[in-house]
């Protein structure tokens, strides 16, 4: 199968889409799919208005129409609804081709906090760049669930994964010498700072020890200044954040509009026990709309979810994390794809899966 993957979010950006999307490419490779990522590097680029460290392309239709004239692909995912999204379901509209999309982030959300604009709006806009749509994935039952009652149809659930190898599981909290002079516990927040991760939530709280902060975003100015007691690590390499992630004794999620939280997943898979409010994205990450949480503590007062989620057994975390393997987030993906000759709805036939993947 050759699937062309359009995306606005992808490399070097850093967030939760493009880590998905990254690992989403290498299982589908793995499987034998052939994916042509088509992202905002391969074309005439301008900074996003309030959003540092992301690019978005500029009047990409006419060569991204030669891109996938050329590819001739058998399926067309559209990832996200920027520019690139938009450009390809105008062409795959005017060609009469199928595609599937994803609903990755609660853009009206954040467009409400930023600007104010009515969520109604934001949630009418995205209605309709979905319509056409013959598959669009979401990651939760919860986002499922609020999407069908504002009317979105040809829903798909498509959960997300988490690299168990990368997010090594470690007993105890890790000792890292650079962060050996920093008071224990350390309480993490790892993610964008920017307006819907209501990242302010975690930086009032009055915890023991110290809390530490990895990421960039267009409120780290301000809020750096204004809470200089927090140690702030900005962007990490992959493979030393998994270490940070081990190193923390709990791991602080505030945001109230994630349609996952796969950051979430990857302090669990370290053993790092989640505090988070009962919302969307946590409910499901760990488990509680189907019972108790796992991994860690839901709680409408985020500093008493902290407080007890230290006293977990970090081996709880892990074995939650361990239910997300990417093998079969990578299968439902591929069982939502739409040839680009089908009738709308028409799912492409199963492939086969060539190799193991973790």
């Amino acid at each position: 199968m050759k699937l062309a993957l359009i995306t606005d979010a992808w490399h070097p950006q850093v967030n939760g889409v493009v880590t998905t999307l990254h690992e989403l490419v290498t299982s589908l490779n793995a499987m034998g799919v052939q994916v042509e990522v088509i992202h905002p590097g391969l074309f005439e680029r301008r900074p996003c208005p309030g959003y540092v460290g992301i690019d978005l392309a500029v009047r990409p239709a006419k060569m991204l129409a030669r891109m996938l004239d050329d590819l001739q692909p058998d399926a067309v995912h559209l990832a996200t609804e920027g520019p690139l999204g938009w450009a390809a379901r105008k062409i795959c509209l005017k060609k009469g081709w199928a595609f599937s999309t994803a609903f990755h982030t609660k853009f009206p959300e954040i467009l409400h906090s930023a600007l104010r604009v009515p969520l109604s709006w934001g949630y009418a806009l995205f209605r309709h760049f979905h319509k056409p749509s013959s598959a669009v994935m979401v990651p939760t039952q919860g986002v499922l669930e609020m999407l069908h009652k504002r009317q979105f149809k040809q829903l798909k659930p498509w959960t997300h994964g988490v690299d168990t190898r990368l997010f090594g599981f470690h007993e105890r909290p890790l000792v890292l010498d650079y962060l050996a002079h920093l008071p224990r516990p350390l309480s993490l927040f790892v993610g964008r700072i920017s307006y819907e991760k209501n990242i302010e939530a975690f930086l009032k709280l009055e915890l023991p020890g110290t809390k530490m902060v990895c990421g960039v975003g267009p409120l780290e100015t301000s809020l750096q200044s204004r809470f200089p007691d927090v140690h702030w690590m900005g962007v990490l390499p992959r493979d030393e954040l998994a270490k940070v992630y081990a190193a923390a004794d709990v791991f602080v999620f505030p945001s109230r509009s994630e349609t996952f939280g796969l950051v979430m997943l990857e302090a669990m898979a370290t053993g790092t026990p989640v505090a988070a409010y009962p919302v969307d994205g946590p409910l499901q990450v760990m488990g509680a709309d189907q019972g108790e949480p796992m991994g860690g503590v839901l709680d409408a007062d985020l500093q008493t979810a902290t407080l007890r989620a230290l006293t977990l057994p970090r081996a709880q975390a892990r074995l939650r994390a361990e239910a997300f393997g990417w093998d079969a987030a990578a299968a439902l993906f591929t069982s939502n794809l739409v040839s680009v000759h089908a009738k709308r709805g028409q799912a492409l036939p199963a492939v086969t899966l060539l190799s193991p993947t973790t």
